[in-house]
């Protein structure tokens, strides 16, 4: 009965409007009251749920996103894209995945990517005489890539939302993202190619010449070394995943800054300010999600929740379709760290009885949840795009398919061929 109280209030919390967090919080509330026990336990345990050091990645990471995107790296990013793929049909839109691709290596941030890359690319393919929905269906489903980067912090609340559970590092989830990011962005070309030769847009322009590619590039690299700065530091033992991520804001600082020279006083206000915004949702979060995690475990939510899997099915390729479905549907009404934190302690005991790697898992949730970041009605990327493109949601979802396609098959080839997701981890280990 206590599970059933928590369950329906919950659920009745979030069809009301209350904000996820609050409705998680609530919803302990009313199970603790029901059962008789003291409400000290919820505070108790959302206390314990932030007193994680490892957490201090996150701040890092959101910080240097925000440096990244008020700091003007995103015009050089899209020269440099541009000079390779904008001379073939629909090439301003493929232009668009690699900035988007690039940019979200750079920031870790599905959301900051749309605000940057979305402000500038947008506009320019209306310009140019693309469509609204494709512009934006472009930019929005190349941002998700940025959930797979090293600079992301939604890989750090995994593997706090996989404590007690399984043993997930960080750096092993760094470099599982790096396939499945380029499997991705592969995709989403294909999609934006396709829609493009369908719709028969006109070519743009020609190839610039080497020389342009080279300077273009040369003019991105100092903000994509922060990647390689990442990935090299925590290889060779320099700093922890934690420590990478106050690099990575040093190295933000110095290139918008010193480098570029873009970034303003004004601005670096701002970006003090939504990082600490953006943190503190997901202090919130996470503690909150801690308290309704205890009951979980309490109530014995994931031994249930797989039993009822298995009197379906046993096959594992079957097991792991309905833990997708089933995460796609929740991540259209939660946003994406509290997919994670809610849903890890679930599934993933689940998908490891079946034979799943936590660390596949991770990769394979990620994508999902992205995904969720491009449904309505919380599909907070879309809602964005959708806003500096001037089109309704209407109207970008009704040819959306092929990039939803595009971001299907990734996350099918890293649900079931394991070896996409693991086989850089495992020559690290």
């Amino acid at each position: 009965m206590e599970l059933t109280v928590l369950s329906i209030s919950f659920a009745a919390l979030l069809l009301l409007g209350v904000p996820v967090a609050f409705s998680i919080g609530l919803a302990s509330v009313a199970t603790v009251l029901y059962a008789g026990m003291p409400v000290a336990i919820v505070f108790q345990k959302m206390v314990g749920g932030m007193q994680i050091f490892s957490f201090l990645a996150i701040p890092f990471f959101v910080f240097a996103g925000e440096l990244m995107l008020y700091g003007g790296i995103a015009d050089r990013i899209v020269r440099f894209a541009n000079s390779l793929v904008g001379h073939v049909r629909g090439g301003l839109g493929m232009s668009n995945v690699l900035g988007c691709t690039l940019f979200g290596g750079v920031a870790g941030s599905p959301l900051a990517d749309v605000s940057a890359m979305g402000s500038v690319m947008i506009p320019l393919m209306k310009k140019e005489g693309y469509d609204a929905d494709y512009a934006v269906n472009v930019t929005t489903h190349a941002a998700l890539v940025g959930a797979l980067m090293p600079t992301s912090h939604n890989l750090i609340i995994f593997t706090l939302a996989t404590t007690g559970i399984a043993s997930v590092s960080v750096f092993s989830l760094i470099l599982a993202g790096v396939i499945p990011a380029l499997i991705l962005t592969i995709c989403n070309l294909a999609a934006a190619y396709y829609v493009a030769v369908k719709r028969g847009y006109a070519i743009h322009g020609r190839f610039p010449g080497w020389r342009e590619v080279v300077w273009s590039f040369l003019g991105a690299l100092p903000g994509l070394l922060i990647v390689v700065i990442i990935l090299a530091g925590i290889l060779s033992g320099i700093f922890t995943a934690t420590e990478s991520a106050a690099t990575a804001v040093f190295w933000a600082l110095l290139v918008t800054a010193l480098v570029y020279k873009t970034l303003s006083f004004e601005n670096f206000l701002k970006a003090c300010a939504k990082a600490c915004k953006t943190t503190g949702v997901v202090l919130l979060l996470m503690g909150i999600s801690s308290a309704f995690g205890y009951f979980m475990a309490l109530y014995e939510v994931p031994q249930k929740t797989g039993e009822l899997m298995q009197s379906v099915t046993t096959s594992p390729w079957v097991i792991f379709l309905m833990i997708n479905v089933l995460l796609f549907v929740l991540g259209t009404f939660l946003d994406m760290a509290a997919t994670i934190l809610i849903c890890t302690p679930i599934f993933l005991p689940i998908a490891q009885h079946f034979g799943m790697d936590p660390v596949q898992f991770g990769i394979m949730m990620l994508i999902n949840c992205a995904l969720g970041l491009n449904t309505p009605p919380v599909g907070t990327t879309q809602f964005v795009g959708c806003a500096i493109g001037g089109v309704s949601v209407g109207e970008v979802m009704r040819s959306i398919l092929p990039f939803y396609g595009a971001l299907t098959a990734c996350l099918m080839l890293v649900t079931y061929v394991p070896a996409f997701s693991l086989w850089l981890p495992n020559m690290f280990r």
